[in-house]
């Protein structure tokens, strides 16, 4: 059997972190789980510990907070999963399945939003394939401690660490995709609307396409959409 390191970096998750770890832990009671805050002025860390969890206090940031996390990790195959974002119930038997061939290094899982909204499940669907514009970590990165460690974890970045480690992967292997979709919040599209969200997120992913500084971007990402 494989073992697994769930890896979730948090920043003021109070309201959902304990239920997430409880949740983790009914779908594999074995996963090491690992909460990295990045510095929450809520209760984020003391509640994920006393929900199980591992808590590492890392730099602010998913890239730094991932990489400190896996830092901790001792799984053959390391789980990053946004905070925010729930594993479906078959989640383990799939990637168990999946690992089980030694050519697979990495993989994600098709998204779903916590929302009926049709213009997100569309954006959502469209985001099942594997692609430069289509992979990111709230669709959960599932990858070997190995390999991980052979890419040189992520980058040190604030935003778009998960592209860039895509990135960095596609160029030596394939991504595979487990036919399973992950839950992700839709708080920020039910805050700032859709279809703003979806073109901010798009404006955003092609200025680093185009090379801006993912630190620069950040700030924007934070922000949120100007219109809308």
């Amino acid at each position: 059997m494989t073992t697994w390191s769930i890896i979730i970096p948090a920043l003021n998750e109070a309201a959902g972190i304990g239920q997430n770890i409880t949740t983790l832990r009914a779908l594999n009671a074995e996963a090491e789980i690992i909460v990295v805050d990045g510095g929450s002025s809520d209760a984020t860390a003391d509640l994920a510990q006393t929900a199980g969890a591992q808590v590492v206090m890392s730099e602010r940031g998913r890239g730094p907070q991932c990489n400190a996390g896996a830092a901790q990790a001792h799984g053959e195959v390391l789980l990053f999963l946004h905070a925010d974002t729930r594993l479906p119930t078959d989640a383990f038997p799939l990637l168990e399945s999946c690992f089980s061939d030694p050519n697979v290094q990495i993989a994600k899982f098709r998204l779903s939003f916590d929302s009926n909204d049709p213009i997100l499940a569309l954006a959502a669907r469209l985001m099942w394939w594997d692609s430069l514009l289509t992979s990111y970590g709230d669709q959960g990165i599932v990858i070997r401690r190995s390999f991980y460690q052979e890419l040189g974890g992520f980058p040190a970045w604030p935003l778009f660490e998960d592209v860039r480690l895509f990135e960095l992967a596609r160029a030596r292997t394939s991504v595979h995709v487990i036919p399973a979709e992950v839950i992700t919040s839709a708080r920020r599209f039910t805050a700032n609307g859709a279809i703003p969200q979806l073109l901010h997120d798009m404006w955003l992913w092609l200025q680093y396409v185009l090379g801006v500084p993912p630190t620069q971007l950040a700030q924007s990402y934070a922000q949120g959409p100007a219109f809308g």
